[in-house]
């Protein structure tokens, strides 16, 4: 043999073992696959020829207590199918149009086009879609979509919330409860065509989506209405940069109405800047001035420090206190303890205070909840701030027992006036009445709590008088309404900027309860920066509260706070503002106070005569004169007499005997 030949031999040796050897690797791997690996790969070309498909589940919604809805979500379902899959494509047309009410040959047009897929209905209700999705013919494709959408657009927004594209909160109870209001999402298991299509299939596994449960709050959506349109038309005709208010059950620490404002539209919330966005009844603290001299008030009660028919020197408007001078915005003599708080004087609560002492004043306002979080089952609260007792300075007694030095929320204040009207006890702010899952089931509800018992019942209930005395002959008249009784007390506050008091930017505030003999409402109502006059918590704040009550009592029928005596009065009157027109349904009821209709006076000085002090003082308050007066007993004769053209802001002297 030549060396050609061999060496092209020995070349077809390997070439021949090559094959072979590939052979044999080729069979011994397709063994593998067609007879030891089988049942996994046909598993796993079975999974290739299907996709799990996601269900969404609809997001729970968010009602009030009385079950109105405060969301909603559109769902709209759209019905589609692959033409080319569908058998008896006449009989389907047919069915379609019996549900839908289009004509057969509609739907018959669209199965007959060459395509994979068409829709033949979209975007359709719940309920112009029930008939199909009770008998769903085969083949029929169901595609289900839901966004959120807020029917009562701007009327607690900041509380509710918002949410995403994708439906997950992003603010307010949308966010704090996202995990309950989500749900759990479902899947079907599609089967696909060669072209990665969906085929019609219904034997293939699925599992139905759980809805989200809904959750139901203890808020009045009538009485947020009420709170929050009062509050915005006191914001305009103050001129104020803003306004806070919030209605509580004392009994049962439940939020009944919280509204800050300027607000926004939870539908467009991209619209409006952040800062509307924010709860400022929790988030936002504030020196109260006045409206905390209940605290002070409180401890001397609960100690028996101070007679309440001992008189105090209140220096004539004046007095320095460690080296401060202490202003009254009148110029009081001799007061007792229940006129001090009637008649909101500096010097006379800080005579008390000392009285106290440090210790006891600050354990009053640690006692009463300040300086710390209510634990609402929301997040971003403000604590407030009190500083601790090793910080005060020497003025601090007297700062603190003013309602400066001190900052309070809202929400921290009605709860602590709260415990003056269920007779002791600070409650837990409670805010959701119950969850509720997607079968009806109540999974999960807040019951009233107690923090604490701040006093005994005894001494909540002398607060208590004198914080009527407030309304019905104090600083407190303008949220006087004839007929209940109301305890309340007013605040006036500089606000404290960049480290010094303001004199031209105020805090006017007012906090109360109604009615004062068996409360059932506590109500806070504050004024960020009105124009000056309106700076006086009294004359700011104070007829937001008449207003809000003068509504409530009007429309809530539950409202049962007139005693028996009252009843039998006659004649029955209409509970009615004697001192503004509204706009707004009354109903009947009785009351014991002389209707007075001051429209009539124009600009002229009313005739006062005969009327007590109390009814007098109303009607001169709010029509804007200054009152002097002496004697007791009713008005026998006044100056400038009745029918007099006087100007806003005069000085009216009445006699009494």
């Amino acid at each position: 043999m030549t060396k050609n030949y061999l060496k092209f031999r020995s070349r077809t040796l390997v070439v021949i073992s090559l094959i072979l050897f590939s052979w044999i690797g080729l069979s011994i791997r397709l063994f593998q696959v067609q007879v030891i690996n089988a049942a996994k790969y046909r598993e796993l070309g079975f999974k290739q020829a299907q996709a799990q498909i996601p269900i969404p589940a609809v997001r729970g919604n968010i009602y009030d207590k009385n079950s109105k809805p405060l969301s909603r979500n559109i769902i709209k379902y759209s019905f589609a199918t692959y033409p080319t899959k569908i058998s008896n494509s006449k009989n389907l047309a047919n069915k379609l149009s019996d549900h839908f009410g289009r004509t057969a040959k509609y739907y018959n047009e669209k199965l007959n086009k060459n395509k994979n897929f068409t829709y033949l209905e979209r975007n359709l209700s719940k309920e112009e879609s029930k008939s199909i999705l009770d008998d769903l013919p085969e083949g029929l494709i169901v595609e289900r979509d839901s966004h959120r959408f807020y029917p009562n657009g701007n009327i607690a927004a900041q509380l509710i919330g918002y949410t995403d594209p994708d439906n997950l909160g992003l603010t307010g109870i949308e966010k704090q409860f996202n995990e309950y209001l989500t749900g759990t999402p479902g899947w079907v298991v599609r089967q696909l065509s060669g072209k990665g299509n969906s085929l019609p299939n219904n034997r293939l596994p699925s599992k139905a989506p759980v809805d989200g449960n809904n959750i139901q709050l203890t808020i009045d959506l009538d009485y947020q209405v009420v709170l929050q349109e009062e509050l915005y038309r006191r914001i305009n005709e103050t001129e104020a940069q803003s306004g806070m208010g919030i209605l509580i059950n004392p009994q049962t620490g439940e939020i009944l109405a919280m509204a800050s404002l300027p607000d926004f539209d939870s539908n467009y919330p991209s619209k409006y800047s952040m800062e509307y966005h924010k709860n400022r009844v929790l988030t936002d603290q504030f020196e109260p001035g006045s409206t905390f001299k209940f605290v002070a008030a409180a401890a001397a009660l609960k100690h028996q420090l101070v007679d309440l028919n001992e008189e105090f020197f209140c220096e004539n408007g004046q007095f320095t206190f460690a080296g401060e001078i202490v202003n009254d915005h009148e110029d009081y003599g001799l007061l007792t303890f229940p006129q001090i708080i009637e008649n909101s004087s500096n010097v006379g609560i800080i005579k008390i205070a000392e009285r106290i002492g440090t210790k006891k004043l600050y354990r009053a306002c640690r006692d009463f909840g300040f300086g710390m979080p209510t634990n609402i089952s929301f997040s971003g609260e403000s604590p407030g701030t009190l500083r601790h007792l090793t910080k005060w300075s020497g003025f601090s007694i007297a700062s603190v027992s003013m309602g400066q030095e001190i900052a309070v929320t809202t929400l921290q204040l009605a709860m602590a006036y709260a415990a003056i009207a269920n007779g002791g006890f600070l409650m837990k702010p409670l805010l959701v009445k119950q969850i509720i899952d997607s079968n009806g089931k109540s999974i999960y509800k807040e019951s009233p709590e107690v923090l604490r018992k701040v006093s005994k019942p005894k001494v909540m209930k002398e607060l208590t008088k004198m914080l009527t005395r407030v309304v019905e002959t104090g600083t407190g008249t303008s949220a006087h309404l004839p007929g209940w009784s109301i305890a309340g007390k007013t605040g006036t506050a500089e606000k404290f900027i960049d480290g010094e008091y303001s004199k031209t930017k105020y805090i006017s505030n007012f906090a109360g309860f109604f009615p004062s003999d068996n409360p059932q409402i506590v109500g806070v109502v504050v004024i960020n920066e009105p124009k000056y006059g309106f700076h006086w918590g009294g004359i700011g704040a104070a007829p937001v509260f008449r207003r809000v009550v003068k509504r409530i009592i009007n429309m809530d029928d539950s409202i049962q706070i007139l005693k028996d005596k009252y009843h039998k009065q006659k004649p029955s009157m209409l509970v009615d503002d004697v001192f503004e027109p509204n706009n707004f349904p009354i109903k009947p009821i009785f009351t014991k106070a002389v209707y007075v209709n001051t429209d009539q006076y124009s600009n002229s000085m009313p005739d006062v005569r005969g009327m007590s002090l109390l009814q007098a003082k109303v009607i001169l308050r709010e029509m804007g004169y200054k009152i002097k007066f002496s004697g007791s007993g009713q008005v026998a004769w006044q100056s400038p007499k009745p029918g007099a053209d006087i100007v806003e802001g005069s000085t009216c002297i009445i006699g009494l005997q």
